[in-house]
């Protein structure tokens, strides 16, 4: 198996159980973009819980890069590409009622109707941007 595949499969593994455990203690779905949002727009309930799963969520990759880790992102170099990704993302959530940790890995594990339809949703229009990026505008 490559080991990209084996990193992967460690990755999801530590979403899956960070949202088991997010769950369980709290209640509450791992969405990202939903815990993220009710921060700033004031409608998060629990601000200790959320300022404390920002801080990991953050915090984690940078004590990685600390202690020697690299991490290729494979980001494109090209800003305005990188701004005008993240503004997408960032409608889309708000538009889909969550993210891709909300409706992909709670929604879908949890057997959602609404999960299952939106990751259909948003892995389709990533493949038609993607395709359209780079067929039809050679980025």
């Amino acid at each position: 198996m490559p080991v990209d595949w084996i990193w992967g499969l460690v990755g999801g593994l530590m979403i899956g159980t960070a949202a088991a455990v997010f769950l369980l203690g709290t209640g509450r779905i791992m969405g990202a973009s939903g815990i993220v949002g009710g921060l700033i727009d004031g409608s998060g309930t629990d601000k200790s819980t959320t300022i404390a799963f920002l801080v990991g969520l953050v915090g984690m990759p940078a004590l990685l890069t600390l202690g020697g880790w690299q991490v290729s992102t494979n980001a494109t170099p090209v800003p305005w590409l990188l701004i005008a990704g993240g503004l997408c993302v960032g409608i889309g959530t708000r538009f889909a009622n969550g993210c891709t940790s909300g409706h992909g890995v709670c929604g879908m594990s949890r057997l959602s109707v609404r999960g299952f339809a939106a990751t259909i949703a948003y892995i389709g229009a990533g493949a038609v941007t993607v395709t359209f990026l780079r067929v039809g505008m050679g980025l």
